[in-house]
């Protein structure tokens, strides 16, 4: 992002442009490992790998891209391993944070930040109050997230409610639900990728994702480029969306 941001021009999306694309960005490990390289460079390589996928997502007209940064799985990694992760994620927000505000991007964090280091709490909260202005793609930052986590940190609140007698149960309805998951507001992904040839969803977006559609990439994650991104919206360009009914004579 450094030093190119009067190169990101956003245009008008096509029809067969997706509004938000998400990817599970995998396969750094592996790809360290076939190179004989440590874990961590193949993290670094990866956060390259990023950038160059928000500065595609900006220019190609979508509006929304989601991010799998760090699950909340992910913790059970050997405690090296995580202290690389969260350095990277300092780094990041320290030094791209301002590209991004120039570029008009505006970043989001979703996932659960209870029990994350209070300097890394406050790194998030920086980037989002520094963006908040921003009009351009929406970045969207799954860190600390699990899906499973956060649709029962929002039915809780929900029964908390019903326990103040502030709702019935009946009252409760998808659309509730909904209002209280991380991602309000947000529309729900139209693509989902993933690289690394792995096919599930690991927990990712397990509400939303309801009818997205799915694109699984062979690639690892930090050689994701520009024509691998056309290429997984061309194929999503083919794909007929029903969301369960038929498609019009």
């Amino acid at each position: 992002m450094r030093g190119q941001a009067n190169e990101m021009k956003p245009v008008m999306a096509s029809p067969g442009v997706p509004r938000h694309v998400a990817i599970i960005m995998d396969g750094n490990g592996r790809w360290a490992r076939a190179r004989g390289l440590p874990r961590a460079e193949g993290h670094r390589r990866g956060v390259e790998a990023l950038r160059r996928a928000v500065r595609f997502a900006a220019t190609r007209g979508i509006d929304y891209l989601t991010l799998f940064s760090f699950s909340s799985e992910n913790w059970s990694r050997p405690a090296s391993e995580v202290g690389e992760l969260l350095d990277l994620l300092r780094l990041f927000i320290r030094r791209d944070v301002a590209d991004l505000k120039r570029d008009n991007v505006r970043i989001r964090v979703i996932g659960n930040r209870e029990t994350l280091p209070p300097d890394i709490i406050a790194l998030l909260q920086h980037a989002e109050r520094e963006t908040a202005l921003c009009t351009g793609l929406h970045l969207v930052v799954a860190f600390n997230y699990g899906s499973r986590d956060e649709i029962t940190r929002a039915v809780r609140r929900i029964a908390e409610r019903v326990e103040r007698g502030e709702l019935r149960a009946s009252d409760i309805d998808a659309a509730m639900v909904e209002q209280g998951l991380d991602t309000a507001g947000i529309p729900d992904p139209d693509l989902i990728l993933r690289t690394s040839g792995e096919q599930r969803v690991s927990n990712f977006l397990l509400w939303q994702a309801a009818y997205s559609e799915f694109v699984f990439l062979p690639g690892l994650w930090p050689d994701f480029d520009d024509p691998q991104f056309e290429a997984a919206l061309e194929q999503y360009s083919c794909r007929e969306r029903r969301y369960g009914g038929v498609v019009s004579a």
